[in-house]
């Protein structure tokens, strides 16, 4: 019975392990080439604002984090830079600045979705017509699946 009870638990770990590293995996994966310099440079003529994502901000960690440059046209957000991997990641538009979930949560009412965000070194999300970036003033990476603030970085 011991032995069967010892199996049994270790199994379950190991099952709960993979789950877990699957979920964090799987992204990775699967992501699409990310966008190179030159595409992200090619649409800099347009370039409106820009803002940093930043790593020190209150609810980043080291599985939530954000770096680089943002580039935000009237018609694209870029990123050069890199976020840290994870599943089902939304960009989101705000007129206040965020750096915590209880901010990014009070607020998102208010808050545009721009797009999915599908690549984790450098991307481009296209700006849906019925947005105006100019009447927002941050840009956010958020992970909707697990409700979890990944960066913010103010642009005006």
């Amino acid at each position: 019975m011991k032995t069967l009870m010892i199996f049994g638990s270790t199994h379950a770990i190991a099952l709960a392990a993979g789950f877990a590293l699957g979920i964090y995996l799987l992204p990775i994966l699967t992501a699409p080439t990310a966008p190179t310099a030159a595409e992200i440079q090619a649409q800099s003529g347009a370039v409106q604002f820009s803002g940093q994502f930043r790593r020190d901000l209150k609810d980043s960690d080291f599985l939530h984090w954000g770096e680089g440059t943002v580039a935000i046209a009237r018609r694209s957000i870029a990123l050069t830079g890199r976020l840290a991997p994870g599943p089902d990641y939304k960009l989101y538009l705000s007129p206040e600045f965020v750096e915590t979930k209880a901010d990014f949560l009070r607020l998102k009412p208010r808050m545009a979705r721009v797009g999915d965000v599908k690549t984790f070194d450098n991307f481009i999300v296209p700006v849906p017509e019925n947005i105006d970036p100019a009447t927002y003033n941050t840009v956010i990476v958020w992970c909707e699946s697990f409700g979890q603030f990944i960066t913010a970085a103010k642009y005006r």
